[in-house]
């Protein structure tokens, strides 16, 4: 019986073992901030956890505000930084003088054809207020985000994670993604 009992023990070691250095190293724990799954531009939904490791760049956007060129900053940006780790996270809000009226595809073309966007576009969520989307709350609550919590003012605001999923920075609606002090905070992160 212990005999039987030892090899049993021993197959099981073996196989935790063997699954490990087939799947890779046992996976690291999800950040708070990105469990959560949202649906993409298309409707389809997508885990946030899947950015585990990246550094990410989460902006709620609109397409009739006088921030809307900041799409072709955020774009250049993607490009530049994605081999490194960067993604740039859009999502779509009517909440600020109700600048993003469309649906979900009127936005996904506006996006495409006017500002070439390639990054990653949600469905439109709400960013403050009543119907808060869970992901928002988590990004503005200051309980969960004592450093850089607090209501978005306008569109185009900007969170900026790091690699753990932990939120490192945020910018005002109005400051330009090519700005030197966001470049500088970006790269910073992309180096730690």
């Amino acid at each position: 019986m212990l005999k039987r009992t030892l090899l049993a023990l021993a197959c099981s070691a073996t196989l935790v073992a063997l699954a490990v250095s087939v799947h890779g190293e046992e996976k690291k724990p999800v950040s708070p901030a990105l469990n959560f799954t949202m649906n993409d531009i298309d409707g389809k939904p997508v885990k946030l956890n899947r950015y585990q490791g990246k550094v990410l760049l989460v902006v709620n956007v609109a397409s009739f505000c006088g921030n809307t060129p900041q799409y072709t900053a955020l774009q250049s940006l993607y490009e530049k930084y994605r081999e490194r780790g960067l993604v740039v996270l859009g999502f779509p809000a009517n909440e600020f003088g109700k600048q993003e009226p469309g649906t979900d595809g009127e936005i996904k073309q506006f996006c495409t054809s006017k500002y070439n966007v390639t990054f990653p576009m949600f469905s439109k969520v709400v960013v403050k207020g009543e119907g808060q989307s869970p992901f928002f709350r988590f990004l503005t609550d200051k309980t969960t985000n004592p450093h850089f919590g607090g209501d978005i003012e306008w569109n185009f605001a900007k969170f900026l994670l790091n690699r753990k999923g932990e939120i490192v920075g945020r910018f005002k609606a109005g400051a330009n993604p090519s700005a030197p002090e966001v470049i500088a905070a970006i790269e910073k992160v992309l180096g730690a």
